[in-house]
């Protein structure tokens, strides 16, 4: 027996949408902007240079923990995996946390397999089996990676503060560089915070509010920030492009760090 839109007792519209307004623009930018954004990043990852300019660290590159990494970069914890670059093995965990993100999953259905297209808008598919079998069923790792990217969050911002170094090591010292860093920091955790996972790992078991004031507290925060979780997630993801554009563009020589004291 048919179900979903074909099934007994529904309306037969032959047309995709009553729609009147122009629906595609979203997911089309949806869909551009993921891929110019992805495109860039598998670049940044392969790349394996230009990635390093003391004090700066390309986030797509911290922590290096592979003994191929630029100079004082890395922790050259583990031997160099040839031709894996240390972005390769960092990556894993950022992109698994964006690729089974809530709000990422909404965007890229959408947009790349028109799962549906947008609202009140047919798909190509007649049937719908939500995430429930392999391999969308995968998605449910999502809290996990969540988990994971909040020890990298807390590197980055590491990175961050050591970018009020110089050269030589004396600290009071920032750039152009250390804002990019700083903000990019703030961002990531502003993306974490504001995670459905956060939301329920903070206040999502608790039976009474009342008897947890401080949790209580923290979620109405982190519920807050859930408001703004789309655009948040669009803008640190851009942001954290940015910023390995500019610590390699610095690295490469192409321009120059620009100093405030």
């Amino acid at each position: 027996m048919s179900t979903g839109v074909l099934g007994p007792g529904r309306a037969r519209v032959e047309k995709k949408t009553l729609r009147g307004d122009r629906w595609w623009l979203t997911p089309l930018a949806y869909g551009l902007t993921l891929g110019i954004v992805g495109l860039y990043l598998l670049f940044a990852v392969l790349i394996n240079r230009n990635y390093y300019w003391e004090p700066y660290i390309s986030p797509m590159y911290s922590p290096c923990i592979v003994g191929n990494c630029t100079g004082n970069a890395g922790w050259h914890i583990f031997p160099s995996i040839a031709p894996v670059t240390p972005a390769l093995v960092i990556i894993i965990f950022p992109a698994g946390l964006r690729a089974t993100c809530y709000y990422y999953r909404k965007a890229y259905y959408r947009s790349f397999f028109l799962s549906p297209p947008a609202c009140a808008v047919a798909e190509p598919r007649g049937r719908y089996n939500g995430e429930s079998r392999f391999p969308l069923i995968v998605q449910n790792v999502h809290r996990w990676f969540f988990y994971i990217t909040l020890l990298f969050n807390a590197i980055l911002t590491y990175d961050a503060v050591i970018a009020f170094r110089d050269h030589q090591g004396h600290w009071g010292h920032a750039g152009l560089g250390t804002l990019v860093l700083c903000v990019n920091a703030i961002l990531l955790w502003l993306y974490n915070a504001s995670c459905h996972s956060c939301r329920h790992a903070i206040g999502g078991r608790l039976r009474h509010f009342s008897k947890h004031p401080i949790r209580y507290w923290l979620w109405s925060q982190a519920t807050a920030l859930n408001a703004r979780h789309g655009q948040i997630a669009w803008v640190s993801l851009v942001f954290v492009s940015l910023t390995d554009l500019y610590v390699r563009l610095v690295a490469g020589g192409t321009i120059s760090d620009v100093r405030f004291f």
